[in-house]
Formats: C-alpha cells, structure tokens, sequence
C-alpha cells in the first residue's frame, strides 16, 4: 500500500495528540505532533523575549528556528525542550506564533516533508484543510470547553504544575477564538471529515471510535491501489 495519511483536526484538548499516539502505535505508523512543532517556535519567541508584533523580528529570527522529532522527544536547536514546551507559558502563546503566516509556512513545508512516503498519523487544526487536503482520512475530534479544561487540569497535575481551572478554561476559551478566527490555516471542519465528540469518552472507547474509520480507510485505499488489506 502507498503511503496512508490519518488528519486528525480539532481543538485544544479534544484528545487529538493522546489518541493519535496510540493509533500510530496500533497501526505501525508515524505519529506527527504538529502542535508541539508550533510550541516550539512559541518557546524559541518566548526564551528569546521577541516581540511578535514587529515583522522584522519574525523575518529576523524565524530562519534560526531549527526542529527536529525523535518519537517523543522534541528538540529546539540541538536542546531536548519536550518538557519545556508543554508550560502553561507556552499554552498561552503559541495560538499568537501559530497564526503568524511565515510561520505557518515554514511549519506546513516541514509537516509535508517528515511525512513523504510514509504512513502517518498528524493531528492539528489545519491539516485535512491545507497541509494534506487529500488525507486519506480526516477525522475531526470535539469536545466541550470545560471537558477539555478538565483534561488540561489533569495534564498539569500529573506534571507538577498548579494552574487554576477558571483560569485553564479562560484559556481554552480564548484559543479557540484565536485559532478558529486567524486568517492563515484557521481551525475548521473539512467537509469530508468525520466528527467525533469525545464527552464522556474514555480514551479506549475513543481510539476504538476511529480505529473502525482507520481500518475501512486502509481497506478502501487498498482497494483503490489493487492491493489485499483486511481490517
């Protein structure tokens, strides 16, 4: 079978990067963290304390931005920044660099590269839209605000860091405007997308959800290509 590509798109905490590790898993694919790819260059403005509203910083600094992804480890110039990058500072920030149009460019041109000739699984907010318009499947992941909220609570928890649930939902809040309303890649439905609305979802139920899409979506290709695959 040519290369399979998985777009999972939705917003903040709707569970696209925990179930898409597991599916890669499950499926002998690549896992792409796009979101991690733009925490990245949200980290690189934040440790340098760049203003984004000067455009001759973005031009300045953008070029000496290098990423590179290991499985689950993400580094930032040569420095393992994978703990680093999921800071509530960061949280704050990255929805502001990733409606930034060069770095969206940047970003997309470096998704279409890792991905070439493989089978993958991408999770972000613009992936079946722009980055692969023609993904073999496109999944659109949803939850409600304060479901989301509570998850990012709990991420926090497990890593140590104390933040306030109002103030987390805020956020949650204010990036979905951000990433729903930004001119460049906005966040949105594909038309042959398939949403799913995990409320209530364990994460079991949810992989097992879109792993019934991801092995008719294998068959289908499959077929199309003249090859054998059975679910």
């Amino acid at each position: 079978m040519r290369n399979f590509i998985v777009a999972i798109d939705g917003p903040a905490g709707s569970g696209k990067s925990t179930v898409a590790k597991i599916l890669a898993k499950k499926y002998s694919m690549t896992y792409l963290d796009t979101g991690a790819m733009y925490r990245m260059c949200a980290l690189y403005f934040l440790e340098n304390n760049i203003s984004l509203n000067k455009q001759e910083n973005i031009d300045k600094h953008l070029p000496l931005i290098n990423i590179d992804i290991d499985k689950d480890s993400f580094y930032l110039n040569g420095k393992d920044v994978s703990k680093e990058i999921r800071t509530p500072e960061v949280t704050a920030l990255v929805s502001y660099v990733a409606k930034i149009k060069e770095v969206r460019e940047k970003m997309v041109e470096l998704q279409r590269k890792i991905s070439f000739g493989k089978d993958v699984i991408l999770d972000g907010r613009d992936i079946g839209t722009v980055v692969f318009p023609n993904a073999d499947l496109k999944i659109f992941l949803v939850a409600s605000p304060e479901e989301r909220a509570r998850r990012r609570m709990k991420d926090y928890e497990e890593k140590g860091i104390k933040e306030e649930y109002n103030k987390v939902l805020a956020g949650i809040l204010e990036r979905d405007f951000i990433d729903s309303t930004r001119k460049e890649g906005p966040l949105k439905k594909a038309e042959d997308a398939v949403e799913i609305n995990t409320d209530g979802d364990t994460i079991e139920e949810t992989v097992a959800k879109l792993g019934v899409f991801i092995g008719v979506a294998r068959q289908q290709k499959a077929k199309r290509d003249g090859e054998k695959y059975d679910i």
